[in-house]
């Protein structure tokens, strides 16, 4: 684990490499109100690869519009996606998530999360906005019913019944949407919506789609609320993520960010930590209980 300080509007933080890094964390968290942004990075440890580091599968994710174009674009889609949601289902909080649950006693206000997975919730964390939807459900683009991805799953098993004794996707064929790498898609039968048979998509936010106004307005709430904005395992190449801490360094606030690789952001960052997301934040709980 190493460290990187920048100069900002703020005095740069100078600290020595390994445990000291986590040392100078605490010091800068102890006694403040912070927030969390979290990015694909924070569930590597559960098994989810991200799209962009040292874990990622180098694929490209379906667009909204590509997504709606088509039936096949849709066939497509769901047809990698319910093989996905074999691995994706199945994942559990990491000792990072767990760790942010307890952090709340330590100054944490909440977490902006851009992944789908849900686990944050899961782990316990009481305020979550997650940014780009949650890929458990499933919403009707026709009618807007919402409804668990659970009961589409199930009712997408019994009209593809060849599918269901197929294999677990392997790690290397998942990616972070839940989607999956699947060769044969064109016989896949797609389920309607229930209630007025329309077309049904992951209630998640596809790459070209806008994220909801009042979602974001929340996470901005949330953003300022915190004296620190602390990123997780994000490299903050698209801009949902980058703007918050666009936001906070043009405030003169403090931006830590820790991740595996460069981010988009390192500029702006007061500090920035070389390393993962759980080994990083077990240590810092630790050092903020003594």
């Amino acid at each position: 684990m190493a460290w990187q300080a920048s100069a900002v509007d703020l005095a740069p933080i100078t600290w020595a490499e390994g445990p000291e890094s986590i040392t100078g964390l605490a010091d800068l968290l102890r006694e403040r109100t912070w927030t969390a942004l979290t990015g694909a990075g924070a569930s590597t440890d559960s098994g989810i690869p991200d799209y962009r580091g040292p874990t990622s599968v180098r694929a490209t994710p379906m667009t909204f519009a590509e997504f709606t174009g088509s039936a096949a674009a849709q066939q497509r889609y769901w047809a990698r996606s319910y093989l996905g949601w074999s691995r994706m289902g199945r994942a559990h909080p990491n000792d990072g998530h767990r760790a942010l649950v307890d952090l709340e006693a330590f100054g944490l206000m909440g977490i902006v999360t851009q992944n789908v997975d849900g686990l944050h919730t899961r782990a316990g964390s009481r305020t979550v906005v997650d940014l780009h939807g949650e890929i458990a459900r499933v919403v009707c683009l026709d009618c807007g019913d919402r409804t668990r991805r659970v009961d589409v799953q199930r009712r997408l098993t019994e009209l593809n019944p060849g599918l269901e004794g197929q294999a677990p996707v392997e790690h290397a064929e998942l990616r972070p949407d839940g989607d999956a790498v699947v060769q044969d898609w064109h016989h896949f039968v797609l389920a309607a919506c229930a209630l007025c048979g329309g077309r049904l998509k992951p209630d998640v936010v596809f790459f070209g789609e806008s994220v909801p106004k009042r979602r974001v307005e929340f996470a901005y709430d949330l953003v300022d609320a915190g004296e620190v904005l602390v990123v997780l395992g994000s490299s903050l190449t698209v801009m949902s993520g980058l703007r918050f801490v666009r936001h906070l360094a043009k405030q003169g606030r403090h931006v830590v960010i820790v991740n595996r690789g460069v981010t988009r952001g390192d500029s702006l960052a007061t500090v920035k930590i070389e390393g993962g997301c759980a080994e990083t934040l077990v240590p810092l709980l630790d050092a903020l209980r003594t």
